[in-house]
């Protein structure tokens, strides 16, 4: 299964999810009402996403302390796909949706990786 999600800027970013993750959404699907719209975590406003600062309190909850960050998770992904995986760059980069900054390269890679990135987040 996979989701979509779509930047400011219009690129689409899909998402390859687990079994795991799928169950998670069907609960929390559950618990929605008619102001999420067709978001996951709606924030307080009808048809707005959760805030940063909310997805940052949230964290902070369920990790017991302050001294983490949303940033310092994706940065813990990134080290473990480079330390514990033989995946490429590439790969782990297209997982965190970061632009590819060659811009010659850019325009050469016009897939995701899809299927790589499914193998490397259930592998």
């Amino acid at each position: 299964m996979q989701c979509h999600t779509r930047f400011p800027e219009g690129k689409e970013h899909r998402v390859p999810l687990s079994e795991g993750a799928v169950a998670v959404l069907q609960e929390v699907l559950q618990l929605r009402d008619d102001r999420a719209g067709d978001l996951v975590f709606p924030g307080q406003k009808r048809g707005k996403p959760l805030s940063d600062v909310a997805l940052s309190k949230a964290l902070h909850i369920a990790a017991g302390t302050k001294d983490v960050t949303v940033h310092g998770l994706r940065s813990t992904f990134r080290d473990w796909a480079a330390e514990e995986t033989d995946y490429p760059r590439e790969v782990a980069e297209m997982a965190l949706a970061h632009a590819i900054s060659n811009k010659v390269e850019a325009a050469y890679q016009r897939g995701d990786l899809f299927e790589k990135r499914r193998e490397m987040m259930t592998g």
